[in-house]
């Protein structure tokens, strides 16, 4: 078995623990299908294309074998598990914790970061991955922040207790833990600032990654679209 698929099975973990009864996660599966189907329909052709044309690509070492518009088949479980995971927190603490540092960040500060991110993005149209990361997350944050305002304080604690897993794993994709990353990035389409191995990009799709998904499968939970 590969690595990389090794850490599909250990972040898709999560599942066993949806009967939790106060969480009640598994009554949110329909909607949470339903957002990871969308979410699978962005990043899946962005994710082959940008294979194809050498931004990023995978290590035959670490993977099974069995690829499928360029991206190997853990990659696809890739956009399974981690949105699943990720989702999963988002109810935890809504169900546990209330979020109790939810008040701490404004619409304004929303509003400032997208702007920031943004301008980032514009001005870095020669690095692809970063270009497209970071206009694309802006976008979704001034939308979301606009419709929907309060949804982004909840967010953002779930971002950031996500980020403690993304760390862990991303470390192991990119290389920290092996002689050669299982996923590698061509130099002259990020910024180069590193989080250890992790490209400083990565930390603004994983942010995109998640808003689709949690916002989505939250949207449609208060419309009833549950297994209830």
């Amino acid at each position: 078995m590969s690595l990389y698929l090794w850490l599909n099975i250990i972040t898709f973990g999560t599942i066993f623990l949806s009967f939790d009864k106060k969480v009640a996660f598994y009554k949110h599966f329909k909607a949470l299908f339903i957002s990871i189907l969308i979410n699978a329909l962005i990043f899946i052709p962005w994710d082959s294309y940008f294979t194809s044309i050498g931004i990023w690509g995978f290590n035959e070492k670490y993977v099974l074998g069995t690829f499928f518009l360029n991206l190997p088949i853990e990659e696809w479980l890739f956009f399974i598990s981690v949105p699943f995971s990720c989702t999963f927190i988002h109810y935890v603490l809504k169900s546990y914790f209330k979020n109790p540092i939810q008040l701490k960040f404004s619409t304004k500060f929303w509003n400032y970061f997208s702007i920031l991110i943004l301008i980032i993005g514009i001005l870095n149209t020669d690095q692809l991955y970063t270009t497209t990361s970071f206009i694309l997350c802006g976008i979704a944050l001034l939308l979301i922040n606009k419709f929907k305002p309060y949804f982004m304080k909840d967010f953002m604690l779930t971002y950031l207790i996500a980020l403690i897993p993304f760390i862990i794993v991303n470390s192991i994709l990119t290389g920290s833990f092996t002689d050669s990353p299982i996923v590698w990035y061509n130099e002259h389409h990020i910024f180069g600032l590193r989080i250890g191995t992790i490209p400083i990009e990565d930390t603004i799709y994983n942010m995109f990654l998640l808003l689709i998904p949690v916002f989505i499968t939250d949207f449609l939970s208060q419309k009833k679209i549950t297994l209830q």
